[in-house]
């Protein structure tokens, strides 16, 4: 049975949420503008703000929804998460309000799934209380995220692990109190085999930051980049520092990106929700040609387009989160790599309408409409680029496909009436 409707329980807290949000937490995006501000555990103008928010949020029972009761959060499943991220999508600082900013997020998860006692109270705990922020250090210069090509490695040495490569774009790690690092730690093995996870404080001797990279939307100050190019030179740790096996660190990744992945596709829902309204709210407040924009027909299509656009991807969220609730484990990846790949897309699609309607206004930087489409690239690369999703798709739709049995497709008519012993013209021969 197919049920839409949200139980009114969860409706209320959905409700104080949206509230919540767009009354103290939008106000700390217009105080502390730069992207890496909600991870900048240092500056105490912010957080002095900020602190007072999350135990608010804690007292609504609200905080770190995504890890269970026993971490201190609530345990939700991912259909209740999904609805709750569109909320939290309005917001750049809502995530780090509610305790489910990402890297955190997956790096929690992963410290609770393959953490030792010892590591958990060391990393997860001040992580899960909002005192310090992670990284997650994977992708590599010359590889992407691809890491059949990555050459950054762990050798063990005695009681330690030794770190040598390069990692990039690990996102604010000038932030973070510890990184967990993907190195090759089993050359020999197949590809999917050969690496391990690490964790590794920050203030490590041998850690290098080459330069903190920024994006489009950042300064060009030496303060605003926040993606990092990282050397680990000769980077020791002790054994015990590694999350998971020998050869698992590709396992462990991707027990942290499924999860990710659908709360970072719900947020962006709900970031598409917010240029809707802004462009709903243009349509019927700006005249042109002698009438409302909303009574042109073209401004009527791109507001047409865009709700229907994102009325389908948010269905397809939706979906996937009840297959990761309801399935067995991985049962959701297909559908996890068809968020991915409409992401960006429906994004772009619908902030681009958003920055159109807006005229002048929308490309300056005076509505968030600008940062908006500026960041549609960066989804598209961002967990993967989205061509490698598209691949994963197709292959396993092609899994289930049959060839013909003869000479002609199976929807062949003249073969499909030759078979019921049908004329050409589909007259019987008897």
């Amino acid at each position: 049975m197919i049920d839409f409707r949200i139980e009114p329980e969860l409706q209320a807290r959905l409700d104080w949420m949206a509230t919540f949000v767009r009354e103290e937490c939008e106000p700390l995006d217009l105080l502390f503008t730069s992207h890496g501000a909600p991870y900048d555990v240092r500056n105490e103008k912010s957080r002095r703000l900020l602190k007072p928010l999350q135990e608010k949020v804690k007292a609504q029972g609200l905080w770190a929804c995504h890890l269970g009761p026993e971490l201190g959060g609530p345990g939700h499943g991912q259909l209740t998460l999904a609805l709750m991220n569109e909320v939290l999508g309005r917001s750049r600082w809502a995530p780090t309000v509610f305790g489910t900013a990402a890297p955190d997020t997956g790096n929690a998860e992963i410290l609770a799934m393959y953490g030792t006692a010892a590591q958990k109270a060391r990393y997860l705990q001040p992580l899960m209380n909002g005192e310090i922020v992670s990284s997650f250090s994977m992708t590599e210069p010359q590889a992407g995220a691809d890491p059949k090509e990555f050459t950054c490695r762990a050798c063990r040495d005695g009681d330690e692990w030794v770190i040598d490569g390069f990692k990039w774009f690990t996102s604010n790690a000038r932030y973070a109190a510890f990184l967990i690092v993907m190195a090759v730690t089993n050359p020999e093995n197949p590809p999917h085999t050969r690496m391990s996870m690490l964790i590794v404080p920050t203030d490590t001797p041998g850690i290098e930051f080459i330069r903190h990279v920024a994006t489009m939307g950042d300064g060009h100050g030496d303060e605003d980049g926040i993606h990092a190019y990282i050397h680990y030179h000769e980077v020791r740790v002790p054994l015990d520092a590694m999350l998971g096996s020998p050869g698992e660190g590709f396992k462990v990744a991707q027990s942290r990106l499924g999860g990710g992945r659908i709360h970072h596709a719900m947020r962006t829902v709900g970031q598409c929700q917010r240029a809707i309204d802004m462009m709903l709210e243009r349509a019927v407040s700006r005249r042109t040609q002698g009438k409302l924009l909303a009574d042109h027909q073209f401004v009527q299509g791109m507001i047409a387009d865009s709700i229907v656009e994102l009325e389908q991807f948010r269905l397809l969220v939706l979906k996937t989160a009840w297959i990761i609730d309801n399935e067995p484990h991985g049962a959701a990846r297909t559908h996890i790599a068809m968020c991915k790949v409409q992401l960006a897309k429906v994004y772009h699609d619908i902030a681009q309408r958003a920055v159109h309607l807006h005229g002048s206004l929308g490309v300056s930087l005076e509505t968030p409409l600008a940062t908006m489409w500026m960041g549609a690239p960066t989804l598209a690369i961002a967990d993967g680029p989205t061509e490698v999703h598209k691949v994963q798709i197709a292959k396993a739709y092609l899994k289930k496909a049959k060839p013909a049995a003869g000479l002609f497709p199976s929807e062949h008519f003249p073969t499909r009436r030759a078979a019921l012993g049908l004329g050409p013209t589909g007259k019987s021969d008897s």
